[in-house]
């Protein structure tokens, strides 16, 4: 769970990182510094909705029956998954443009005044704060009970996030964010394929879905759960050495489809084209 969570938490946290950085290199670059504190306002109230929530779905389904707990944390784990799905694709086709995007943004709203700012430094924001919520009770649920790896995986790829996003608003570093989020991207895919498997194991366990006694293997005579390697597989990829057919299907066409569009090479591009690096604070704005 470590190393998944902080995956998780890196490409998220980055993702935000990067609206803010472009977002404050602006305003500095335009001379425009009357917005910071209103960009800030947004990302703060963000940043608590998503504290929030993450409280209200881990500790608000504590009351609940085992179905109604395995309901909730299933109907979680696939809704995180298909976050996941959409975020890298989106960034696989925004990394280019996500500068020019959120600049022409912010120019209006400066426009329009205090408010509009701080929507602009919300909404760039909320999006991955509301993600990263699910994505930790999905995960902290799949973990179990009194298991902090989780939490100090997520703690490890959000300060890497922070950390990084600070370097390049110094203009200390530059990251080619296509490669980047390229890369990153197919462990990540992997990784939602067994929160999926995950999901739809809770589910039936809840008996929202059929099919809990019919496994497609059962290796646990093989593979110890409680190994270090059993640890490491279900950490990484959510394995359990009794998988139900219907968690098998799931994960191989969930796994196979999604890496087979991501890679697949994206229409109109040309291999001549160069790629852009991250914004740093000299360059976010010009």
């Amino acid at each position: 769970m470590f190393v998944s969570n902080a995956l998780i938490g890196l490409r998220e946290g980055l993702e935000a990182a990067l609206v803010v950085v472009i977002l404050l290199a602006f305003l500095v670059k335009t001379q425009r510094t009357w917005g910071v504190r209103y960009v800030w306002a947004g990302v703060a109230t963000a940043v608590a909705l998503s504290v929030v929530l993450g409280a209200v779905l881990t500790f608000g389904t504590r009351s609940l029956s085992f179905e109604a707990q395995e309901t909730v944390g299933g109907t979680a784990s696939i809704v995180a998954v298909g976050f996941v799905t959409a975020m890298v694709f989106w960034m696989k086709s925004a990394a280019r443009t996500i500068s020019g995007e959120l600049k022409g943004r912010l120019d209006r709203a400066l426009d329009l005044g205090p408010l509009a700012v701080a929507l602009v430094g919300f909404l760039g924001v909320g999006r991955e704060g509301l993600e990263t919520a699910i994505f930790f009770y999905a995960t902290a649920q799949a973990a179990g009970a009194g298991n902090n790896v989780p939490l100090l995986g997520w703690a490890l790829g959000l300060g890497g996030a922070v950390l990084l996003g600070w370097l390049m608003y110094r203009g200390a570093l530059r990251i080619n964010l296509t490669k980047f989020f390229r890369y990153t991207g197919i462990p990540l895919v992997v990784v939602a394929g067994g929160i999926l498997a995950y999901g739809i194991h809770d589910l039936q366990e809840a008996a929202v879905l059929p099919g809990l006694n019919t496994l497609a293997f059962d290796v646990s005579g093989t593979v110890d759960a409680g190994s270090w390697y059993g640890a490491l597989l279900k950490g990484i990829f959510n394995f359990t050495p009794q998988t139900t057919v219907l968690q098998a299907i799931a994960w191989v066409a969930y796994v196979g489809t999604v890496l087979f569009l991501f890679l697949r090479p994206t229409r109109g591009t040309t291999a001549a084209a160069p790629e852009r690096p991250a914004p740093s604070r000299e360059t976010a704005a010009a």
